[in-house]
């Protein structure tokens, strides 16, 4: 009899339980779930949302426990997150208040996931005796939008500086004549002396000239003072001595193209200054009386006056001023250089081997290879760049010609040979270059996490100003994709003027949600080219966002038409999820 006792005790228990959990159930219906956003989106590679739960008020009974399960399911699999638990211990007041929590989920995105739906379950149970009850499941979320696998991929080859100059050259070339005291005749032994010798040389091999400036000084002392024509004289002396050498060796027609340039120091303690710097013929406390005197007050007379009742006057007379009495003479001449032409064709000869390496020097075979279009020509210089010199600049370029190549066609291939001269050039020094073209060859593998490891480096050695264009275009697209969207728009920015950048601007903005600069920045890319038909479409997203429902229709038709591939995404984008069942929405997309 007891034993029955305990039987159908049990018995009621049990079904008390059960009701209690079929209460709870049944109250669940009126649970609110909050998901933002809503649809979810996918940023870099993940899809990240945040789900709120408010149970409602006596739903959470002593003892038991509610769970709200969370799934995404698309297609016939599904993805299984971590339950919201609700114990009943944890809210005391759930008979006064609703119980809620937040919480935060993350799962990898695959294309696959783009259409599938976001479900929930209810689940009361009872851990004393392990028995549950279970809601159907509810959808909460619809899907996941992928506006930000819309963007342009970019990839762009990096040159490293050839060091070669094209432009003309100027070679300065110096020489001194010295004048005695109170004199501006260029005497005899100056013109047969060591420097008079050399001008007379440089002068009869007729080199191009451009300049000949001529600067007269003087020396501090009265003699020299009082005679204010004295500087510019001697400065003239030595002109009229240059034109007569140039009339000797026959400069016919080319003396005219010669800019002649006099110029007169007086009174100007500069060269005095600095010839006493390097002067060691008095101490150092010497020579800061001399300064003292000359940076002091009083009028240049003045000063030299002073300068006399120095002790050391006589020996600084004899030993520096005649120093100061000087036609000193700058000669600008152009440097022989070989025309691009020629570089040119010698080049290509060092290349196929029918010309000698050493015809040229490694910065005029690097600049050779710039002078062709054709990738393949740029390959056999730079290739005979790398066994010329070895460079880390050879072997750099000719990367670039590769990832060049490789954006034409046949990315596996040519990236993978980019990628081997690349290592070849680090192991030589690291540069700003080499690491942006790994950027780009990481990217066409389809590696963005990478690629950005690579742009780092390189942005942390200042690009060059005529890199940065390209390897800006570079970096705002990896920076879309790894969902940093202000830095891609600041890079995308500072790229190179072209449709792809504009329109990796617009997306980066539509994503950063300013999407009024996004139109300008997309309007920009179909200017630029009006047949780009996903700069409509990225338009027409923003115009969503922006509630312009005219502009939408519009961007979308402009979009379909310039690409009709497009039709079939703008279908099933929840990007358009309030426009589906418009009938101007659905004409467009026919």
């Amino acid at each position: 009899m007891r034993k029955l006792f305990y039987a159908i005790a049990l018995f009621g228990v049990l079904s008390l339980t059960g009701c209690t959990l079929n209460k709870m159930v049944k109250m669940a219906e009126d649970q609110n779930l909050t998901v933002t956003p809503n649809p979810l989106e996918v940023h870099a590679d993940t899809v990240a949302f945040e789900m709120s739960a408010n149970l409602p008020v006596k739903m959470l009974k002593k003892g038991k426990v509610y769970s709200v399960n969370t799934f995404y399911k698309y297609g016939e699999n599904e993805v299984a997150l971590e339950p919201i638990e609700f114990k009943a211990e944890d809210f005391p007041n759930a008979d006064e208040q609703q119980p809620k929590q937040t919480k935060e989920y993350a799962f990898a995105y695959s294309p696959a996931m783009k259409n599938g739906m976001l479900e929930v379950q209810g689940v009361a149970s009872d851990p004393k005796n392990g028995k549950s009850k279970e809601t159907d499941r509810m959808p909460v979320a619809p899907g996941v939008i992928t506006t930000s696998k819309l963007v342009e991929e970019v990839y762009a080859p990096a040159y490293a500086d050839h060091g070669y100059n094209n432009q003309e050259e100027l070679i300065p070339t110096r020489v001194n004549f010295y004048f005695v005291q109170g004199s501006s005749v260029l005497r005899y032994s100056e013109r047969t002396s060591k420097r008079g010798k050399k001008l007379d040389a440089f002068i009869a091999d007729k080199n191009v000239t451009r300049t000949v400036t001529i600067t007269g000084t003087h020396s501090p002392e009265g003699a020299e003072r009082i005679n204010t024509r004295l500087a510019k004289d001697r400065a003239e002396s030595i002109q009229s001595f240059y034109k007569r050498e140039m009339k000797k060796y026959d400069y016919a027609g080319m003396a005219d193209s010669i800019n002649f340039i006099t110029k007169d120091v007086v009174e100007d303690w500069a060269i005095f200054k600095d010839s006493l710097a390097t002067y060691e013929g008095i101490s150092s406390e010497e020579k800061s009386a001399y300064l003292d005197i000359v940076n002091g007050p009083g009028s240049y007379e003045d000063k030299e006056d002073k300068l006399h009742k120095l002790p050391t006057y006589n020996k600084v007379f004899r030993d520096l001023y005649p120093k100061l009495r000087v036609a000193k003479t700058e000669i600008l001449t152009v440097k022989e250089k070989k025309s691009d032409a020629e570089i040119s064709v010698l080049s290509k000869g060092i290349a196929d081997g029918s010309v000698s390496a050493d015809t040229l020097s490694e910065e005029e075979l690097l600049y050779g290879a710039t002078l062709t279009p054709s990738l393949q020509e740029k390959e056999a210089i730079y290739k005979a760049a790398t066994k010329k010199t070895d460079s880390w600049v050879a072997h750099n370029n000719l990367a670039a010609v590769y990832v060049a190549m490789a954006i034409e066609g046949n990315a596996d291939k040519y990236g993978d040979m980019a990628m081997t001269q690349l290592e070849i050039a680090s192991n030589k020094q690291e540069s700003a270059e080499i690491y942006a073209n790994m950027a780009s060859v990481e990217l066409m593998r389809g590696n963005p996490y990478k690629a950005y490891e690579h742009i780092k480096k390189a942005d942390s050695m200042n690009p060059s100003s005529e890199m940065a264009p390209g390897f800006n275009g570079v970096k705002g697209s990896v920076e879309i994709m790894l969902a940093k969207y202000g830095d891609a728009v600041q890079s995308t920015a500072n790229a190179e003027d072209n449709a792809v950048n504009s329109f990796n601007r617009g997306l980066a903005q539509v994503l950063n949600k300013d999407y009024q600069s996004a139109l300008t920045s997309f309007k920009e890319a179909t200017e630029k080219d009006s047949d780009m038909g996903i700069a409509y479409y990225g338009a027409a997203i923003a115009n969503a966002h922006l509630g312009n429902e005219d502009a939408v229709y519009e961007n979308l038709d402009k979009a379909v038409s310039a690409d009709p591939d497009l039709k079939g995404k703008a279908l099933e984008d929840l990007e358009f999820a309030s426009f589906v069942s418009n009938e101007q929405f659905r004409n467009i997309l026919k």
